[in-house]
């Protein structure tokens, strides 16, 4: 059976339509900790808790002990530990919404992690603005013209080759972080072709 959730990290609650539709449809949304507090706010459940529980409102706590799952190991962020959650769990996607804003090293922690998720299940982080996809091989992507995207190559070895951006990269490396960033879709789709890896790809809505 195909089972899919979505988490919701403890970062900015979404306003976006796309990342809040990804909830409010969800019937498995699984809360990083204090993430609970601005879910009650939405008006919506968790299916499951995951956590330290160190930022979780007592009175939520009392409500939803039935679907606390307590972590303790500060070895892994909360986030990693809902990712393991579903992991063992059986589910075999996941859509990342609430971790971006307010804190931007947490942020840049976050988008760095999904290539590691992605050894594990289908993953893809969405912020407001836009959503990140992290790959483990070469790719064929669903676009449309002007789409804005960046690649991000966290191994400045990983050899790059790209059709259908409007920069093109041809076994290419990305020595520093920002030299993928602010490419264009030419149409419908796009494709990146590398040797190495992982990348994170970031597409704008």
């Amino acid at each position: 059976m195909y089972k899919k959730s979505v988490i919701l990290a403890n970062g900015a609650f979404p306003t976006h339509e796309i990342p809040l539709n990804e909830l409010k449809e969800s019937k498995h949304i699984i809360c990083c900790d204090g993430a609970i507090n601005k879910l009650e706010k939405a008006g919506l459940e968790p299916f499951a808790i995951i956590g330290d529980l160190d930022s979780l409102n007592p009175e939520l706590k009392f409500k939803y002990k039935d679907r606390i799952h307590h972590y303790s190991n500060q070895d892994n962020n909360d986030l990693s530990k809902a990712v393991d959650w579903c992991v063992a769990n059986k589910y075999n996607e996941i859509s990342i919404v609430g971790a971006t804003g307010e804190r931007d090293d947490h942020m840049i922690g976050n988008i760095f992690l999904l290539p590691q998720y992605a050894k594990k299940l289908k993953v893809k982080m969405l912020t407001d603005f836009g959503f990140f996809t992290p790959v483990n091989r070469s790719k064929n992507f669903d676009s449309y013209t002007r789409q804005q995207v960046s690649v991000f190559s966290p191994d400045r070895d990983t050899v790059i080759t790209t059709a259908n951006l409007r920069y093109a990269l041809t076994n290419q490396t990305l020595e520093l972080m920002w030299q993928g960033t602010l490419n264009e879709s030419m149409g419908d789709s796009f494709r990146i072709e590398f040797e190495g890896g992982p990348l994170i790809v970031f597409q704008e809505y």
